[in-house]
């Protein structure tokens, strides 16, 4: 990373929120939200982003990004690219003929689904989310690429909570991830 990208970094990360006990006791919720009330961190967000894609994925032809935050930075990269957005939402939020996958949450399970048609065989598809903790969400976009026909060709977020293992689980898939920011301690 140059060294313009990482000061980019550091200032997204000097302005990541934290909430205590959010969205349970005992959970330090990291927050991108508050990094985007900043102009100068959204321009660094769009300069992190967009050069990391440019240079390690530059034969992407789909930006894929995960409701709900995903979906900010997933469209933000793809008009940079000229390429296409597609959106992964939870069931019953995308009209039309649907594919779907089960994931698993701490508290019980939930579905997303990607819409029939959005990517096509063989597309080269990068898949976005603001944070990576267990896995899961990850995981089940990935497989909904896949059934689609599309090749994942990486797995890209801004914050990564690396105690909860998610890295580990899509690389024993067979996944690349990139995060920008590791948090090492999540309580």
């Amino acid at each position: 990373m140059s060294g313009d990208q990482s000061a980019n970094v550091e200032l997204i990360k000097k302005h990541i929120g934290e909430y205590p006990d959010f969205p349970k006791k005992g959970i330090l919720f990291k927050d991108i939200f508050t990094a985007l009330r900043h102009g100068e961190v959204c321009k660094a967000i769009k300069n992190v982003l967009v050069s990391y894609v440019r240079e390690a994925c530059p034969d992407v032809q789909v930006i894929v990004g995960l409701e709900a935050r995903g979906f900010l930075f997933s469209l933000l990269i793809a008009a940079e690219l000229g390429v296409a957005s597609v959106p992964i939402r939870k069931k019953g939020k995308l009209p039309g003929t649907c594919a779907q996958q089960e994931y698993v949450l701490e508290y019980g399970t939930d579905v997303f689904e990607i819409q029939k048609g959005s990517i096509l065989e063989g597309q080269k598809v990068l898949i976005i989310d603001d944070l990576l903790a267990t896995g899961g969400t990850m995981d089940a976009a990935n497989k909904l690429v896949q059934q689609l026909g599309g090749i994942v060709e990486r797995n890209v977020v801004i914050i990564e909570l690396t105690e909860l293992g998610g890295r580990k689980k899509l690389e024993a898939s067979g996944s690349k991830v990139h995060s920008f920011i590791e948090y090492h301690d999540v309580e």
